[in-house]
């Protein structure tokens, strides 16, 4: 790997940006910030004099457990995300064919291409290992459970990688490459679980099956008691896990290596090559079809905008979302009644999943609906047609919604089986449907400003999705915390603040990277405020008052998003062609 020259390039040239030194800073401070959060939380205002080395212990081990879970977390999701979004970018802007027309063995090619995108995620696994060493210090953790979540960690990104490789050189589309790399990742880890709750304890390699699923391996190694009885010495090891992701990344990257030839260059290559030669021969008339008043819209609703296998990720989600539905209504927890966070029952868990699912999706489309224009030069050619700035943005949301109708339709319909079931009251099941339409426009008017703001492809995608990430992964953190701070919530609150400004902050950059403007930054710095006061009415049984901070607090970014792209398309663009003569 050290000697291969994409890699190479991408480590000498990556440190050198500002943004890697800020994404790696920023990790460790976040950090930091949730460490003193979670202090607050568990140890209040007690002088430190006072605190007994079992609160110290139980600090260390919360902290440890939350910023495992979490670590394993995101180097799964960046880990797609950077990895099929590079190699996606270089497709739509046609310089990997150039790539295959050099000396680079095939090897190296994609081994190369997806180790450098990746760097920055392992920089961050390296910026991590302090930060758990100090932890140790507090106690309540093993030096062991450190090395093995790290090296768990390690594996997780090389096999991830390697299937979102694999992803990315077959298929075309930013968007299929995507969106099939995370239903892939989660169908895998739900058919390792069923495999697992089949085949019982007594199979010999039951181990190995259940280390492909690095959650379960996590908690093993986070819960070393659950697993060992008796007076023997309790051990920590997850050698099933390392080998069983190891070998899985081996067989996926070996077989990409081999197909990469017939993958590659795509039919529509072939396809344009040969219109060309024919049209040389002879000018053949071909059959037009009537187009709509919107042009943008007819091609999002009747070409195909987003590939030809768009139909199998619908099929996958359907199919995905189906069996999360039955798993959580056929649970023991769900039988016994069991309240997550004291409110959540196991089918409403389900359901956040499958909307937290159906969110990334449409904010995925949304985003590479802008970014493969720019990357196929075809953004600039609408610049300078009759289409209006309306029409190119309502035209973009209308095909987004059509194309994501089924995954909208899904979770309306779940919501519709939970209340027939008596899990959801009627006032409950309103609140939820508005509040997951509001969340599902955000999702999308988010991802088309993105897309419009910045230039580079990896950026837009990195910064939509990314947002989306820590907005809802922060949301779930926020919920444990306060949980665990419900006796003392106001003598905890200095801290939740702290975490709220530094969200505040991150969101304001994003949101206005290139075009600031007031409306922009009042709902930046609001979104993480309103949130924080939905989760706490949330938490003590609230409907209505929930339902309407969600709507403020998102409609407002969503319209502080929407009309500047409609009425000053060329400012978000970056453009000074107002008048097109």
């Amino acid at each position: 790997m050290f000697s291969n020259p994409i890699f190479i390039r991408e480590a000498l040239t990556s440190p050198r940006q500002l943004r890697h030194y800020l994404i790696r800073s920023g990790y460790v401070a976040a950090v930091f910030i949730l460490i003193f959060t979670a202090g607050q939380t568990i140890l209040g205002t007690q002088q430190i004099q006072t605190v007994t080395i079992g609160e110290f212990a139980r600090l260390g081990n919360l902290i440890f457990q939350i910023i495992a879970f979490l670590q394993l977390l995101l180097v799964l999701f960046f880990t797609l995300l950077f990895s099929a979004g590079s190699i996606a970018q270089e497709k739509d802007r046609g310089t990997l064919i150039l790539l295959l027309m050099t000396e680079l063995k095939d090897r190296e090619l994609v081994s190369g291409k997806i180790q450098s995108s990746l760097l920055i995620v392992y920089v961050l696994l390296a910026a991590s290992i302090p930060v758990c060493i100090f932890l140790y210090l507090l106690g309540g953790v093993e030096l062991s459970q450190i090395i093995w979540m790290e090296l768990l960690c390690l594996m997780t990104v090389f096999a991830t990688g390697s299937w979102a490789g694999l992803v990315a050189f077959w298929r075309e589309k930013t968007f299929q490459t995507l969106a099939i790399s995370v239903l892939g990742m989660v169908v895998f880890l739900g058919v390792v679980e069923l495999v697992v709750s089949l085949i019982g304890p007594q199979f010999g390699g039951r181990a190995w099956i259940a280390g492909l699923n690095p959650f379960r391996s996590l908690y093993e190694i986070l819960n070393p008691l659950s697993l060992n009885s008796g007076l023997q010495v309790i051990t920590v090891s997850a050698w099933p896990s390392l080998i069983s992701l190891f070998m899985l990344g081996i067989a996926l990257k070996a077989y990409t290596i081999l197909r990469l030839r017939v993958w590659n260059p795509s039919r529509s290559v072939y396809k344009s090559t040969a219109k060309e030669e024919v049209e040389e021969a002879v000018i053949i008339k071909e059959k037009s079809r009537p187009i709509w008043s919107n042009p943008v819209i007819w091609r999002e609703i009747m070409t195909k905008a987003y590939g030809r296998k768009i139909f199998v990720i619908k099929l996958a989600y359907i199919l995905l979302a189906g069996f999360t539905l039955w798993s959580a209504s056929t649970s023991n927890a769900a039988v016994e009644g069991v309240r997550y966070l004291g409110v959540i029952p196991p089918q409403g868990l389900a359901f956040a999943g499958i909307a937290w699912l159906s969110l990334m999706l449409m904010n995925t489309q949304a985003v590479t609906s802008i970014t493969s224009e720019k990357d196929s030069k075809t953004l600039e050619l609408l610049l300078v047609t009759d289409i209006s700035a309306k029409e190119f943005v309502l035209g973009k949301l209308g095909g987004i919604f059509y194309n994501s109708k089924e995954i909208i339709l899904i979770p309306t319909l779940i919501l519709f089986y939970l209340v027939f079931q008596g899990v959801f009251s009627l006032e409950g099941f309103l609140c939820t449907l508005l509040g997951f339409f509001a969340l599902m426009i955000f999702a999308i008017v988010l991802g088309l400003h993105m897309g419009l703001t910045y230039d580079n492809s990896r950026s837009a995608i990195g910064g939509s999705l990314g947002t989306m990430f820590f907005l809802f992964v922060g949301i779930a953190i926020f919920m444990i915390l306060l949980v665990q701070a419900r006796s003392s919530f106001a003598l905890q609150l200095q801290s939740f603040l702290v975490f709220i400004v530094v969200g505040s902050a991150a969101l304001h950059s994003v949101m206005t990277h290139r075009n600031p403007s007031h409306a922009l930054a009042i709902s930046a710095w609001l979104l993480p405020f309103l949130t924080f006061y939905a989760i706490t009415s949330f938490l003590l049984g609230g409907t209505l008052g929930v339902l309407i901070t969600i709507l403020f607090a998102y409609g407002l970014p969503v319209l502080s998003m929407y009309i500047p792209a409609v009425s000053e398309f060329d400012v978000a663009l970056g453009k000074t062609t107002f008048d097109k003569g």
